[in-house]
C-alpha cells in the first residue's frame, strides 16, 4: 500500500464516521480530500487489475459524496441544517482553517463576529488570524463587523489602538473593519452572508497558551491544545436579506 493510499484510507475512514454521525459538511470535505488522494495514488499504480479495483472504490466514494452534497443542499434550502462539533480539553487539530474554511468562499462579502472577549493582545491576535483566513478564502470580502466588550479604562486605549491597526491593514486589502462595543454582549457567534452561522461556546478564544514562544503549536494552531468547547453550525436561508 502506497503512502497516498494509506493517507486516503485514514481520511475516508473519518468521512464514513462523520457520515454515520450525520455531520454531513465535515463528511463531504473528508470524502473530497480522500478521493483526491486516491486519484493521486492511481497515477503510480501499475497493473490493470489493481487500477480497476481502485477506480471502482473512487467511483463509489464519489457517488456517496454526491449524495451527501445533495443532502446538505436540501437541508440548507429547508433552513434546517445543524451540525455540532465538540472540542475536547487538550485536543489538537482545530485550527480556524479546519473549523471555518469550508464556510468561507467566493460568495462571502460580509462577515460578522460577535464575541465579548476580543480585548487582550492574545484575543486580538485570534481575531487577526481569523481575518487572515477570511481574506485568503473570500476574494470578494468587503467588510468584517465586530461587536465586542471594552477593556478596563487603563487598557481601553491599547485595545482601540490594536483594532485600529488591524482595521488599517484590512483597509489596504479593500476590507473595512467596523467595530462596535457592548457592555451587555454575551453571545459568541460568527455570521457569514452566504448563510452560515457558527456559534462557539468560548468564541474565538479556544486555544491554550504554549509553554513558550518557541514551543510546538505557537505558530501552527492545528498543533495548539484547546480548551473544551462546543461549536454549533447552522445555515439560514436568505441571510443576505436580513437576520
Amino acid at each position: 500500500m502506497s503512502a497516498k493510499t494509506e493517507a486516503a484510507g485514514q481520511v475516508l475512514t473519518r468521512a464514513v464516521k462523520y457520515d454515520n454521525e450525520e455531520k454531513y459538511a465535515e463528511s463531504l470535505i473528508c470524502y473530497q480530500e480522500g478521493i483526491q488522494l486516491l486519484l493521486d495514488a492511481l497515477r503510480s499504480i501499475t497493473g490493470d487489475g489493481k487500477r480497476q479495483k481502485l477506480r471502482q472504490k473512487i467511483s463509489e466514494y464519489m457517488d456517496r459524496a454526491e449524495v451527501i452534497k445533495q443532502r446538505v443542499e436540501q437541508l440548507k434550502a429547508a433552513g434546517s441544517y445543524h451540525e455540532q462539533i465538540h472540542i475536547e480539553n487538550n485536543s489538537t487539530g482545530h485550527s480556524y482553517e479546519r473549523l471555518f474554511a469550508r464556510f468561507l468562499d467566493d460568495d462571502v462579502g460580509v462577515v460578522e463576529v460577535e464575541d465579548p472577549y476580543v480585548r487582550t493582545p492574545n484575543q486580538i491576535y485570534n481575531l487577526l488570524r481569523f481575518c487572515e483566513l477570511a481574506v485568503k478564502r473570500c476574494p470578494n470580502l468587503g467588510k468584517v463587523s465586530l461587536i465586542t466588550g471594552q477593556e478596563s479604562d487603563r487598557d481601553t486605549y491599547q485595545q482601540h489602538q490594536r483594532l485600529e491597526e488591524l482595521a488599517h491593514s484590512l483597509g489596504e486589502r479593500g476590507v473595512k473593519l467596523a467595530v462596535q462595543y457592548s457592555a451587555t454582549l454575551h453571545d459568541r457567534e460568527i455570521r457569514v452572508d452566504n448563510g452560515w452561522i457558527i456559534q462557539i461556546g468560548r468564541g474565538l478564544d479556544i486555544y491554550k497558551p504554549t509553554e513558550s514562544k518557541f514551543a510546538i503549536g505557537y505558530c501552527d494552531y492545528d498543533l495548539r491544545k484547546c480548551h473544551e468547547t462546543t461549536v454549533d453550525i447552522f445555515h439560514k436561508k436568505n441571510v443576505k436579506n436580513g437576520k
